[in-house]
């Protein structure tokens, strides 16, 4: 492996060390000063000190912890869905309209049965469910008022 800039001054202060405690002449020392800066690998260092009291600290071999929580990208929970059946409510009603109230008895079928699905399981479309009950509603009121006015011109026109 090779050696960084730390591993070569630990090793420069092992041979200060022996140098300094009399175990290394002065010329020895020098020069192993100079191989331990040009030194590129792990053995090479090692082999300029394995003869002192002190060789460079060994390379801890460490285990991969698991990333804390704190750190870890934020788990989104899935989207919660929108009831299918909410939205087929709301096409309904809407379609009313244009369908001279055709639409508007499924719009409410579908309502009433959306609303309960989306109490029963959490989906989203409330909302939806609920629009195409009222234009569903109000289609069926108008096609109600428009049979009640031509029952009252029938019976009452003549």
């Amino acid at each position: 492996m090779r050696a960084s800039h730390a591993d070569r001054e630990r090793a420069v202060d092992v041979l200060k060390a022996g140098f300094a405690e009399g175990r290394l002449p002065q010329a020895e020392y020098e020069q192993r000063i100079g191989r331990a800066y040009e030194a590129k690998t792990h053995s090479e260092l090692q082999m300029l000190v394995s003869d002192l009291p002190q060789g460079p600290a060994p390379q801890a071999q460490f285990e991969p912890r698991p990333v804390p929580a704190t750190f870890m990208p934020m788990q989104m929970p899935p989207p919660v869905r929108t009831n299918s059946t909410a939205t087929g409510a709301l096409v309904c009603g809407i379609l009313s309209l244009p369908t001279w109230g055709l639409t508007s008895i499924p719009a409410v079928i579908l309502g009433h049965k959306a609303r309960a699905e989306i109490r029963r399981t959490g989906e989203r479309g409330d909302g939806q469910a609920l629009a195409g009950l009222v234009m569903g509603w109000l289609g069926i009121g108008g096609w109600a008022l428009l049979l009640l006015g031509i029952a009252f011109a029938v019976i009452f026109g003549h």
